[in-house]
């Protein structure tokens, strides 16, 4: 017959809750004032507000309300000796300030919304007093937010529980090393001797406390001391966990809750930093530090000395975790610029983990920019996420477009919110796919999105399991430490080479389409804004201009530039782009106004300044107060032109109510307003294979991050034409035409253009849909078994078929400014001023436009937008048809001011620099880091191996090599002002020269 201990199995769990229930035993109920504000107030301005007694059971504010809640009691005479504690919850968040005002442990509803499988998410216990005297007085400040870790307005808002509790710390510890044990019994193989003698002591606690908690408690945790002393053997894997609190800096919140998140969640790691000498805790994103040290500068100071102790790791080499998909080359760079600098003038340490745990995809250009910013490695989680296929390694060799490689590492739980307990650890033993070559890997601990970070359970547990048998070995360190170890054995990796492909979330690619335009308009301004002052000699407000990139790259966090926010994060973000782009547009004004002042314009009667900050010379048409200009600009160059006098169209294009021509196309309008026809004049081919730009309307019922995967199966809706009118404007053949779908209407000018091959899409849209999605199509006659994207730094392929499941997963694909579908003889490209998300088949171009999903953000772009979009049929394939120099083109338009006709001692003309090889490309001219000359970033964009010379028309006395960081410099050779280079395929360059 069985042992009768097996009978007692079903209870354990019941005794469990029955001492967790038991271990704080509320003595009195404290006083509880609130003085409420719809807005967070500093400590000195705490008694400002709505002042309110607030009794337990009483609701005290509405969602997004904050307070200041004063308690006050006094520990009664019964409790002298005992450990007082006191038992907090508000329904919402809290953060527990000392009389200095400083924040000094975090707070969290008990029910607040998580996976409680990866641990116990509310802090509702405040440390008092170890030993008690009794009556001693309870005056306590606690700033609260009616709000709990992922923006749920819980209970309604009451004060649950307030009060002063007796802590039964010896049945704390009981509870702890029964649950551990517990927990492990319940992984192993129930006929192996571990789980038996496991089980055997369990039933053994759980007989003794079937009558009753006694008053000594050591005896039975003598009864569970053997099993948890119990050592495994020489171990195959070894686990190094660190405490995290993955922030984000919003999401279910506004940008304002996320400091006080960050102070609630690192006042607790400091707090339980004392209570438990072994833990480790790792934080990431400057920005997350720069609010501390403005907002907290005492919690900053603290957080200094664990970081000089080595208790406490900064991570991550970026200013916040950006999404890698929508920012630019040159915005990735910065964020590494202004992450290392930070750590590095803070903390006097050079990060070189790149870390991203959740990302929604990662850019094939990556890996470069990583290599040549000195980091070597890279961490994340988030491609455990994927739908279709599982990626195949948690341990490789990640090789970008170039070559470049990185180590990488993904911790194989799938997750950064590890509960640490021995579930967790053996589901990382039993998950990791590279075991066999590798014998460790990383456990991120904590209570992470929302923050609060690792709480006592996490910490309870890994006390017990740093070497217990049945369980792989954990060490707690940081995981810097643990990739220099990892990367011993290199050569033992596998390589994956390309993007890392989210199977999720291409919805990303399109929601919040107002602030992905923003961000373009603001890479692209900030750009001609430092290179036209490091080229006139321009010297600018450079704190002001690091403020506006840092508050740029704030807006790139991986849950606001994708669009996965909430209302309020876009109200204010697009207020502040708003104003940013015009103050930068402003300073480039302003600065290029005073600079044409020194110009010798007295020649001219209406001048006007034309710039042209592309490397390649420009012929384009411009509209200089109200004349038509054909203006032929150098690269790099800026010229002085005569505005009075407008240019004649040597081949005017024409226009009727269903056709546009220019020197290049024939466009022909069907009945219903869409493209029937481009015909290529000068190649004798017919684009179009069927009706294009039809501005489809799909059903569209996903959320802000998921297109649905069978939404092509259903038939679209389509906008109605209801006017259309054609237009000759001197170079210019325009369609005008007005479309209306439902509550939305939409207004698109297609333009053909005298000499160019562009066919522009300009468009306005009123956007009040909800659940669609707006898209437009190109059927073309090119056939191509992969579509060439653009991306940062370069291009990638993609394939077109979907012959396995990989093809499959990528039914949406992000490129940046265009996208081409080429044959050896003849391309087609879309191109784009701040669209990201296309689909494509061998002869379909298709862009994903606007959505509208009504979650986190229930009127996520309902809202005007305007955006332009090109076809632009080429000869050859995207190289041989400049398809890269067109898309710079769309969105680096020439730009035209007048100015006064006067004396001046600069050249009405210039051109600082050109490059004589059409793959390079120009993408930065900017004020070095240190002020010591000028940065100039080149990179080749066609996947060649070429050989280019740089030639300045500037007087350049030294020249150096430098990485991104513009940290290490190699000497350049300078002869006749050119510097010869050599490219690599999609090699970055960068180049300080010093001028005389």
């Amino acid at each position: 017959m069985p042992y009768l201990h097996t009978k007692s199995k079903p209870m354990l769990q019941s005794v469990l809750s029955q001492m967790e229930k038991q271990i704080y035993t509320p003595i009195s109920e404290l006083r509880a004032t609130a003085w409420v504000t719809p807005e967070p107030v500093p400590f000195e301005e705490r008694e400002t507000g709505k002042e309110e007694t607030i009794a337990i059971g009483q609701s005290w504010g509405a969602l997004w309300d904050c307070a200041w809640f004063h308690f006050q009691g006094q520990v009664p005479e019964s409790a002298q000796g005992q450990e007082i504690v006191l038992l907090i919850d508000l329904s919402g968040e809290g953060c527990v300030f000392d009389a200095d005002g400083n924040p000094i442990l975090g707070l969290t509803t008990q029910s607040s919304v998580f996976a409680f499988e990866l641990g116990q998410p509310g802090k509702r216990v405040v440390p008092f007093l170890e030993r008690a005297a009794g009556n001693e007085a309870v005056d306590l400040w606690v700033e609260a937010g009616n709000n709990d870790l992922f923006g749920n307005y819980q209970d309604n808002g009451v004060l649950k529980e307030a009060h002063i509790a007796i802590c039964n710390r010896p049945l704390f510890d009981l509870y702890h090393d029964f649950y551990v044990l517990h927990d492990l019994m319940t992984c192993l193989p129930e006929d192996s001797a571990r789980y038996h003698s496991i089980l055997v002591a369990l039933a053994a606690v759980a007989q003794h406390l079937a009558d009753g908690m006694p008053e000594d408690i050591q005896p039975l945790r003598d009864l569970l001391a053997p099993e948890l002393a119990k050592q495994g053997g020489t171990p195959s894997l070894q686990i190094s966990a660190i405490g995290h609190a993955h922030i984000d800096l919003a999401w279910l919140w506004p940008l304002r809750e996320t400091i006080r998140k960050g102070a609630r969640t690192f006042s607790t790691v400091l707090d339980m930093m004392e209570r438990y000498p072994d833990y480790v805790f790792g934080a990431s994103q400057p920005q997350l530090y720069q609010w501390m040290k403005d907002h907290y500068p005492a919690l900053y100071e603290r957080i200094k000395v664990k970081i000089a102790e080595g208790r406490w790791e900064p991570q991550g080499a970026m200013w916040v975790e950006p999404d890698t998909n929508v920012p630019s080359g040159e915005a990735l760079i910065r964020q590494i610029i202004y992450g290392k600098r930070f750590f590095q003038q803070e903390f006097d340490m050079d990060i070189r983990v790149l870390w991203l745990p959740d990302v929604f995809g990662y850019s094939g250009a990556l890996p470069q920019i990583l290599k040549r910013a000195n980091i070597d490695y890279f961490m994340t989680q988030k491609l455990s996420w994927n739908v279709f296929n599982t990626f195949p390694h948690h341990t490789f060799v990640w090789q970008g477009i170039d070559g470049s490689e990185v180590l990488a590492h993904m911790p194989p739980e799938g997750t950064y919110n590890s509960a640490a307990e021995p579930h967790s650890l053996l589901d990382t033993e039993q998950k990791y796919l590279d075991k066999g070559v590798s014998d460790g890997c990383l456990v991120l601990y904590g209570i992470g999105d929302g923050g609060g970070g690792p709480g006592t359970s996490h910490l309870e547990a890994l006390k017990r399991e740093r070497n217990l048998d049945g369980l792989p070995p954990v060490t707690q360190e940081w995981s810097a430490t643990f990739f220099e170890r990892l990367a011993q054995k290199m050569d033992r990796y596998k390589t994956w080479t390309g993007e890392l492909y989210l199977e999720r979330h291409q919805g990303t690619y399109t929601t919040q389409a107002r602030n992905k335009r923003y961000n373009r308009k603001m890479e692209f301004a900030l750009r001609d804004l430092e290179l036209w002052a490091a080229l006139t000699g321009t010297s600018l407000p450079r704190q002001d201009v690091d403020a506006i990139w840092q508050e740029m790259l704030l807006y790139q966090f991986h849950d606001i530039l994708p669009g996965s926010s909430i209302t309020r994060v876009y109200e204010e973000s697009v207020l502040r782009y708003e104003q940013m782009l015009g103050q930068v547009e402003q300073l480039t004004r302003d600065m290029l106004a005073t600079f044409a002042q020194s110009l010798d314009t007295s020649s001219f009667n209406a001048p006007a300044w034309v710039s042209n900050s592309l490397s390649w010379e420009r012929s384009e048409w411009l509209k200089v107060n109200e004349k038509w200009l054909h203006v032929t600009t150098p690269p790099m160059s800026y010229a002085v032109i005569e505005a009075d006098a407008p240019s004649p169209v040597t081949s005017q294009p024409t226009a009727t109510a269903t056709q546009l021509e220019n020197d290049h196309y024939i466009v022909q309008f069907d009945e219903l307003g869409t493209l029937a026809s481009i015909y290529d004049k000068t190649f004798e081919r017919e684009v179009l294979s069927s009706t294009g730009n039809i501005l489809a309307v799909y059903e569209d019922h996903g959320d802000a991050w998921d297109i649905p995967y069978t939404y092509r199966e259903n038939t679209p809706a389509r906008f109605t034409l209801t006017n259309s009118e054609s237009v000759v404007d001197g170079p210019q053949a325009i369609m005008k035409q007005s479309w209306a779908f439902g509550e939305s209407t939409l207004e698109q000018q297609i333009i053909l253009t005298a000499g160019s091959r562009r066919i522009d899409f300009v468009t306005t849209v009123n956007w009040q849909e909800e659940h669609k999605m707006l898209r437009t199509s190109f059927p073309v006659t090119v056939r191509s078994n992969e579509a060439i994207c653009d991306i940062q730094f370069g291009t990638i392929s993609r394939p077109t078929h979907r012959n396995t499941s990989w093809d499959v997963a990528r039914h949406e694909i992000c490129a940046h400014k265009w996208l081409d579908l080429s044959q050896p003889d003849y391309g087609v490209a879309l191109l784009n001023d701040c669209k990201y998300g296309y689909y494509v088949e061998p002869s379909l171009l298709d862009l994903n436009l606007l959505r509208s999903p009504t979650y986190p953000d229930p009127v996520a772009d309902r809202a005007s937008h305007e955006f332009t979009y090109a076809l632009y049929p080429h000869t050859g394939d995207h190289i041989v048809g400049s398809v890269m120099q067109a898309a710079y083109d769309l969105n680096v338009p020439l730009q035209a001011q007048s100015i006064t006709s006067h004396d001046g001692s600069a050249a009405s003309d210039a051109a600082y620099l050109t490059v004589d090889s059409p793959n390079i490309i120009v993408e930065t001219i900017k004020p070095a880091e240190n002020d010591q000359g000028l940065i100039i970033r080149l990179y080749e964009s066609s996947g060649s191996s070429v050989k280019a010379s740089l030639n300045l028309n500037l007087s350049v006395v030294e020249a150096w090599l430098t990485d991104l960081t513009e940290a290490t410099s190699d000497p350049l050779d300078v002869n006749d002002q050119a510097i010869k280079l050599t490219f690599t395929p999609f090699e970055i360059k960068t180049i300080r020269i010093v001028l005389d």
